[in-house]
C-alpha cells in the first residue's frame, strides 16, 4: 500500500515547474542588461541612503553635492533609482560630467522612478539588482538610511571580508548617524569573535562631501582602478 502522506511531497505541480523555469531567462536577461550597459560606464561608484528624505533635507543636499563632486572627477554614479537620497545622487550626478544611472525595483506598490538618469535599468528581482551594484563599483558611498541601506553595506562588507569581492574603498557619510552601529562592531561583534578587529578597517566614516571625494581617490593613487581589466590583458 501507497503511502500517500510520503509520497505527496514529492510530487511536483508542472504548472509550477513551467512557471518557474521560465523565470531563469528572466533573471537571465536582466544579467545580460545589466552587464552590456554597466560595463561601459566604468569608473562607476554605487550610492546608497534613505528614499524618505525630501529635498529640504540637509541629507539629500549632501547627497546631490558630493554625487555632483564624484561625477565631476569622472565617475559614473549608479542608485537605486528612487525618490530621497537615491534622487538627490541621481541629480547630483545629471548636472555633473559623468552618466547618472539608476537601478530601478519594479514592486508591488510601484517604486517612484526619479527624472535624474541618463541610464535607468529596470529589475524584478532584488538579487539581480544586488550583483549589479557590486559588479563594476570602485567605492561604495553610503548615507543615512534604512535597512535597504543597512542590507547593501553588510552585503558589500561580507563579500569582501570573504574575499568573494575585490577590496574597494566603502565610505560612510556623517558619524553621529553611524556611530551606535560601529560602536556595536567594536564593543559585540569584535569583542565576542565574531568578527576580526581588522575588518574595522573594510570602511572609513567622514562627515564632508570632500572627505568622501579625496578618500576614494587617495586609494586609487596606489591601488589600478580597472583590476579585471588588467587581468584580461595579461
Amino acid at each position: 500500500m501507497t503511502d500517500n502522506k510520503h509520497s505527496s511531497q514529492h510530487m511536483i505541480d508542472e504548472t509550477d515547474l513551467t512557471r518557474d523555469s521560465w523565470k531563469v531567462f528572466q533573471i537571465m536577461a536582466e544579467f545580460v542588461d545589466g552587464f552590456e550597459t554597466l560595463a561601459n560606464i566604468k569608473p562607476s561608484i554605487s550610492m546608497f541612503g534613505s528614499a524618505r528624505f525630501s529635498e529640504d533635507h540637509a541629507y539629500y543636499q549632501l547627497a546631490e553635492e558630493i554625487a555632483r563632486g564624484l561625477s565631476d572627477e569622472g565617475f559614473s554614479i549608479v542608485s537605486g533609482g528612487g525618490p530621497g537620497l537615491m534622487e538627490a545622487f541621481n541629480k547630483g550626478a545629471y548636472a555633473g560630467k559623468a552618466e547618472s544611472v539608476g537601478l530601478n525595483i519594479l514592486l508591488p506598490k510601484e517604486q517612484i522612478t526619479n527624472t535624474y538618469q541618463d541610464i535607468s535599468l529596470y529589475f524584478r528581482h532584488f538579487f539581480s539588482r544586488k550583483v549589479m551594484f557590486v559588479k563594476y563599483a570602485a567605492a561604495y558611498v553610503v548615507l543615512p538610511g534604512g535597512f535597504g541601506t543597512l542590507d547593501e553595506l553588510v552585503e558589500i562588507l561580507a563579500l569582501i571580508q570573504t574575499g568573494k569581492s575585490r577590496r574597494i574603498p566603502i565610505v560612510l557619510v556623517k558619524s553621529d548617524y553611524w556611530s551606535g552601529l560601529i560602536d556595536w562592531f567594536e564593543k559585540t561583534l569584535v569583542n565576542q569573535g565574531a568578527i576580526d578587529e581588522q575588518d574595522l578597517e573594510l570602511f572609513k566614516v567622514v562627515e564632508e562631501p570632500q572627505q568622501v571625494i579625496d578618500a576614494i581617490l587617495e586609494y586609487y593613487k596606489d591601488n589600478d582602478l580597472f583590476p579585471e581589466q588588467v587581468e584580461q590583458e595579461n
